[in-house]
C-alpha cells in the first residue's frame, strides 16, 4: 500500500504520471463483459506480453438464466432484455476459473473493463450501502438482487422504443443529433429511460440511480457508485459531446427527475476507484486502482491500436461494426453513424449493424456445416461476386438500415430457390454483409491505410478476404480477437502505470497477419455496391 499512496500522492490531472516506482509491477486487466459472455484479458505491460486469457459463455456456463444468446427469449421480436444478475454471477464465475488456472491475481496493479453499450441498469437508493457490506461468504448477485428497480435490463439489441425516439426529437429537433452525435436511436439508453418512466412510473420514481453496463459492473468491483466515462457516455443521447456534460434540456425532455439518477460524466483516464475488498477471496489485493470502464466499441478501438487516425476497424461480434478515430465531431447527414469518446482523445466514428454473428451462424446451422466447411466452400467453391445474387441479412430487426420486421431479402437466380446451394447463401450474407458496411461508413470518408480486423469472425480468412475486395483495402489482424479485453487492459496501464498508447500499442496490437485485395475484384465490387444500394432501398 505504501507504493500506491506514493502514486497517489504524485499522480497528476492530465492522468499521465512518470513516477518510477511502476516497473517493480507491470501486470494489468481487462475484463469484456459482452452480450454473450465475460472474458479478461491480463497483460505484463512492461514486457509488452499478454499473460492470461479467460473466458464463460452466458448460454452454456450459466444455463438456469435461460439466455442461449446473452437475452431472454421472448414474443415481442422488438424487446430484447438481460437479466443484470447473470452478469454479476458471469464476473464471479470469470474470476473463480482465473484463480483455480493459477492467474497471477495478486500481482495485477490496476484493472479496468469493457461493457456492452446502451444497455441501462435501475437501482433504488439502498444499492450504495449494500456494496459497501459485500460479505465475501456469499455471491453477489443475492446480495444486491434487491436493489434492483427494475428486474431485467434493455440491452442494445432493443429496438422498441420508436415512440419514444420521435417524442424526443420533436421535443429538442436537430439539435439533438448536432451535440450528441446521434439521432434518437431505439437502442440507446435515453429513449429506453423515456419508455420506462412512462410506463412504469412507480418503478421510476423508486431508482435513485440508473446506470450503464460498463459503470454498473465498474461499481460491484470497487464497493461505490462508479461515473461513467465520456466513451460510453456517448452512446445514451443525452451527453453533450462539445461540453462533455449531461444536456440538462435534453435530459429533461427524456424524463423528468432524470439528472439526479445519472452518474458523473467522467474521462477515460479517470479512476473510479478503488477494488472493494470483496474480491480478496479471489487473490486480488484489496485497494488496488480501478480504472472507469467504457464500452467494448471505445475499449476496442484501445485494443486494436486504432486509436489515431488513418486506420478503420470492423468489429465481426454478435453485431457487425465500423469505427474509427476522428479528431473532430461529424454526424452522418444519413443518421445510421454515430460519435462517441476516443477514450485517447477527441472522438470515433461508428456504424453497428444488429445482424452480425447470429446471421452468419444462422447460415452455417442451416446447412450443418462446421466453419472449417464453410471456410472450404468459400475458397473453394464460390466466387467473387457471387453470380449476382445479393442477401440482404436480416435474420433479425436491423437498426442500419432501421428494419424493424425481421426476414432476409434475396435476389438472384440461385439464391431465390427454395434450396440455393450452400455456397451461395453463404457467401451472399457475407458480401451482403460487407457491402452494408462499405455503403453506410461513406460519411466517415476514406483515408484508411487499412481496415484492422476483431472478433470471433475475424478468425475466418475467407470472410476478411471478402472484406478486402469489397472495401479494396489491406486487411490486418492482430494477435488478440479480444480486442475489448485487451483494450481496458491497455487503458487500465496507460492511466494507471503511465504507460504510452504510442508503447502499448506497438507492443499489443501490431498486425500480425495481412490479406491484400484483389484488385481483379474492385469493378465486380463497385458494379455489386451499385444493385446492393438499390436493392436496400
Amino acid at each position: 500500500m505504501a507504493l500506491l499512496t506514493e502514486y497517489n500522492m504524485a499522480r497528476s490531472s492530465s492522468c499521465t504520471i512518470t513516477t518510477d516506482w511502476k516497473s517493480f509491477m507491470s501486470i494489468y486487466m481487462g475484463i469484456d463483459a459482452s452480450t454473450q459472455g465475460v472474458k479478461a484479458v491480463l497483460i505484463d505491460a512492461k514486457a509488452g506480453d499478454i499473460i492470461f486469457t479467460e473466458s464463460i459463455n452466458f448460454g452454456s456456463d450459466l444455463p438456469e438464466y435461460k439466455s442461449p444468446n446473452g437475452f431472454i427469449e421472448g414474443n415481442e421480436p422488438l424487446v430484447k432484455h438481460a437479466n443484470p444478475l447473470m452478469w454479476i454471477d458471469g464476473l464471479e464465475l470469470l474470476m473463480e476459473r482465473l484463480q483455480k488456472k493459477g492467474a497471477p491475481l495478486s500481482r495485477v496493479l490496476a484493472l479496468s473493463g469493457s461493457g456492452q453499450q446502451h444497455g441501462s441498469v435501475y437501482l433504488k437508493s439502498s444499492f450504495p450501502d449494500v456494496l459497501r457490506k459485500l460479505s465475501p461468504e456469499k455471491k453477489i448477485a443475492g446480495q444486491i438482487s434487491g436493489t434492483l428497480s427494475r428486474k431485467t435490463s434493455p440491452i442494445w439489441m432493443d429496438s422498441s422504443t420508436g415512440r419514444e425516439c420521435d417524442e424526443i426529437k420533436s421535443a429538442i429537433g436537430k439539435r439533438l443529433q448536432n451535440d450528441t452525435g446521434s439521432p434518437a436511436t431505439e437502442r440507446f439508453t435515453g429513449p429506453q429511460i423515456r419508455k420506462f418512466w412512462k410506463n412504469e412510473k412507480e418503478r421510476y420514481d423508486e431508482t435513485a440511480a440508473i446506470h450503464l453496463v460498463s459503470s454498473f459492473l465498474a461499481s460491484l468491483l470497487c464497493g461505490e457508485n462508479s461515473p461513467v466515462d465520456f466513451g460510453d457516455g456517448a452512446g445514451m443521447n443525452l451527453l453533450n459531446l462539445k461540453t462533455l456534460k449531461w444536456d440538462s434540456e435534453i435530459v429533461e425532455a427524456t424524463a423528468p427527475g432524470l439528472l439526479r439518477k445519472l452518474p458523473p460524466p467522467v474521462a477515460s483516464c479517470v479512476r473510479a476507484g478503488n477494488l472493494s475488498p470483496y474480491f480478496s477471496k479471489y487473490g486480488f489485493k484489496a485497494g488496488i486502482p480501478v480504472t472507469v470502464w467504457s464500452g467494448d466499441n471505445p475499449n476496442s478501438l484501445i485494443g486494436t491500436g486504432a486509436a489515431e487516425a488513418g486506420i478503420a476497424v470492423v468489429s465481426l461480434g454478435t453485431s457487425d461494426t465500423f469505427f474509427a478515430a476522428m479528431p473532430e465531431a461529424a454526424v452522418d447527414p444519413d443518421g445510421y453513424g454515430h460519435v462517441f469518446g476516443n477514450p485517447a482523445g477527441g472522438f470515433m466514428s461508428l456504424i453497428c449493424f444488429k445482424n452480425g454473428s447470429l446471421a452468419r451462424e444462422n447460415v452455417r446451422a442451416e446447412y450443418g456445416l462446421e466453419w472449417k466447411d464453410v471456410e472450404d466452400i468459400l475458397k473453394n467453391k464460390s466466387i467473387p461476386g457471387n453470380g449476382g445474387n445479393m442477401m440482404l441479412p436480416y435474420f433479425t430487426s436491423e437498426i442500419t438500415p432501421l428494419v424493424l420486421k425481421p426476414g432476409p431479402r434475396f435476389k438472384g437466380k440461385e439464391i431465390e430457390k427454395s434450396h440455393p446451394e450452400a455456397g451461395v447463401k453463404i457467401r451472399a450474407v457475407m458480401e451482403g454483409q460487407a457491402l452494408s458496411m462499405r455503403l453506410h461508413s461513406q460519411w466517415i470518408g476514406g483515408g484508411f491505410s487499412a481496415l484492422r480486423v476483431t472478433g470471433g469472425a475475424s478468425r475466418s480468412n475467407e470472410f476478411c478476404r471478402i472484406l478486402a475486395n469489397v472495401f479494396q483495402a489491406r486487411i490486418e489482424k492482430i494477435s488478440s480477437a479480444d480486442s475489448a479485453a485487451l483494450g481496458a487492459a491497455m487503458r487500465a496501464a496507460n492511466a494507471e502505470g503511465g504507460y504510452s498508447w504510442k508503447k502499448l500499442s506497438a507492443a499489443f496490437s501490431v498486425a500480425v497477419e495481412r490479406i491484400n485485395p484483389d484488385c481483379s475484384a474492385k469493378d465486380i465490387y463497385d458494379r455489386m455496391l451499385s444493385d446492393f444500394t438499390a436493392f436496400e432501398k
